[in-house]
């Protein structure tokens, strides 16, 4: 397939993937998908059972473009490439997700605090009928956190969004000791690794 333009369809709410397509110069559309659980959901966030964190982030990666790939038919939408992506959190096998309340943040740094964990981030690209797909593991030390320093980050806004209760692009920069893999990566997109995909499907990168 060789896209009309150079724009792709985005099917995440995440700004920092947005800030990141648009550091690199990709012209997108963003394509919500719902995530409250309140309203519904397009595309449930569940782990299945006994389900490890590399088969859990790509299969949320793939359904979410596989649904929005659907929703462009139904709208009658410009067809081009539609991009997806998961980032989840492990350690000792555990995923970790969003937190959905302080103590939940606050046990889950507890947990991450002077040991390295992986962020795994996987991106699929739809098109067509061909879905290509490329997954980024990224390890990450945590300095030694005292309970005051959890407390205090947990009483901010920034864990509750993301996987893991941290991001790396805000105060948590503090707590990160050493990185093996990729920065955007554990923002949540990949770069080099998502222009990899978007080359394929006949959109330069620069």
């Amino acid at each position: 397939m060789r896209p009309l333009d150079k724009k792709i369809y985005l099917a995440s709410k995440s700004p920092r993937r947005r800030e990141l397509l648009r550091q690199v110069g990709i012209d997108f559309e963003l394509l919500s998908l719902r995530s409250d659980p309140g309203r519904g959901v397009d595309v449930s966030e569940d782990v299945h059972t006994s389900e490890p964190a590399l088969a859990y982030v790509e299969r949320v990666a793939r359904e979410k473009g596989a649904f929005a790939w659907n929703v462009l038919h139904l709208r009658r939408m410009p067809l081009r490439p539609v991009l997806s992506a998961d980032t989840t959190v492990t350690i000792d096998g555990e995923i970790l997700g969003k937190p959905e309340s302080p103590n939940e943040a606050i046990a889950m740094l507890e947990s991450l605090s002077g040991r390295t964990h992986q962020v795994l981030t996987s991106v699929a690209l739809h098109y067509t009928d061909v879905t290509e797909q490329i997954t980024q593991v990224s390890d990450v030390r945590f300095a030694k956190l005292t309970p005051e320093m959890i407390k205090a980050y947990c009483a901010t806004s920034e864990p509750y969004d993301k996987a893991g209760a941290y991001g790396i692009q805000g105060l948590a920069a503090l707590f990160i000791e050493h990185i093996e893999g990729s920065h955007s990566g554990i923002m949540g997109l990949p770069v080099f690794e998502t222009a990899q995909l978007l080359q394929k499907a006949g959109i330069k990168v620069l």
